[in-house]
């Protein structure tokens, strides 16, 4: 965990990251005085700003992201915002959150967000390799420092495992064209550059050739889910950040593809659920008490936002509440004087 106010090691440039549906994910997190939230991905610190600004002078908020470099950005915002006693730091996947709330004995939350798009920062360095359009190591990794990098995936794996991968988790429907282009790449010369990596896909594929987005696109995407087991660590924070709501909290997943939406609205619906008999039973045995209720209907950037952050144009936000738990089995509970 950083102490902010002990750090010297961030600059205090802001940068250019412009953070997703800002204005939507304050309306359905409500941050007032003396609250607690949490940033599970706090990238450039946007989000967390806002909540800092908007619970002053008396809220908290705990802020997590895998990326090492967030620390520096975060000493920074709180430095500017004179928030140093109000935001904890921690450089942590969102998907160690059961084990992090145990360790630091935190408290219940009132808001949790989540905003599962790359920062500004980490597809704008060259280094980290995360984007095709800049000359750089094919890396990936959110954490430089643990686990495989792209570069081990694309030279390591077979044929038919690249085209799973990449289909699976790109939804690409020329996986098996790219899958070989890259296993015939590799036989001359090892693929370590994502330059060289998006035109092997490019060619694979045809080219641009008119298409809104670049042919490497997907194949980018599922590579860094794969790297960053981005998938299965989603469905295990969600659920832990279920658990860490306070009753009445709510909770904002910001998703940027179909993959990870299907995850956040899964994972919603299957805790909002007042019965889970199955289908074919004709009466409710199951006594199953919801935590969730649901809020509203999923969130999109307007015309305006997109136009000012393209960026945000695939972002969607869904918010849900927690139930008072012990409310919930009093309402369910029968009553014996109507029944008598």
């Amino acid at each position: 965990m950083t102490r902010l106010e002990d750090s010297d090691q961030a600059p205090r440039a802001r940068g250019g990251h412009a953070p997703v549906l800002l204005d939507a994910a304050l309306a359905a997190l409500r941050p007032a005085p003396g609250g607690r939230y949490l940033d599970c991905t706090f990238g450039g610190g946007g989000h967390a700003r806002a909540l800092l600004v908007a619970s002053a002078p008396s809220g908290q908020v705990v802020a997590l992201d895998a990326d090492p470099d967030a620390t520096h950005r975060a000493v920074a915002i709180a430095r500017e915002l004179d928030a140093t006693d109000r935001l904890t730091f921690i450089n942590a996947n969102f998907g160690e959150l059961a084990g992090l709330r145990e360790r630091h004995e935190w408290p219940l939350f009132d808001g949790i967000l989540f905003d599962l798009g790359l920062s500004s920062f980490q597809l704008d360095a060259a280094e980290r390799g995360f984007a095709f359009r800049l000359e750089g190591p094919l890396d990936m990794r959110f954490d430089p420092k643990h686990g495989p990098s792209t570069a081990d995936l694309v030279n390591s794996l077979s044929e038919q495992e690249l085209t799973d991968l990449i289909r699976r988790f790109g939804e690409e429907p020329h996986a098996r064209r790219i899958s070989r282009a890259i296993v015939a790449a590799r036989e001359q010369r090892p693929v370590t550059q994502t330059t060289e990596l998006a035109e092997i896909v490019s060619q694979a594929t045809g080219g641009r050739r008119g298409r809104r987005i670049h042919p490497a696109t997907r194949t980018f995407q599922a590579l860094r889910i794969a790297v960053n087991q981005e998938l299965i660590v989603l469905a295990r924070g969600v659920d832990a950040a279920i658990d860490a709501l306070a009753d009445g909290g709510r909770i904002g997943v910001i998703s940027f593809h179909s993959l990870e939406d299907r995850i956040v609205k899964r994972a919603f619906a299957a805790a909002a659920a007042t019965c889970v008999c199955p289908p074919e039973q004709p009466i409710c045995t199951c006594d199953t008490v919801p935590k969730l209720r649901l809020i509203g209907r999923p969130i999109q950037p307007d015309v305006a936002e997109q136009e000012r952050n393209p960026r945000s144009r695939s972002a969607i936000l869904r918010v849900a509440e927690r139930i008072n738990i012990a409310g919930a089995l009093e309402r369910q509970r029968p009553n014996v004087e109507e029944h008598a």
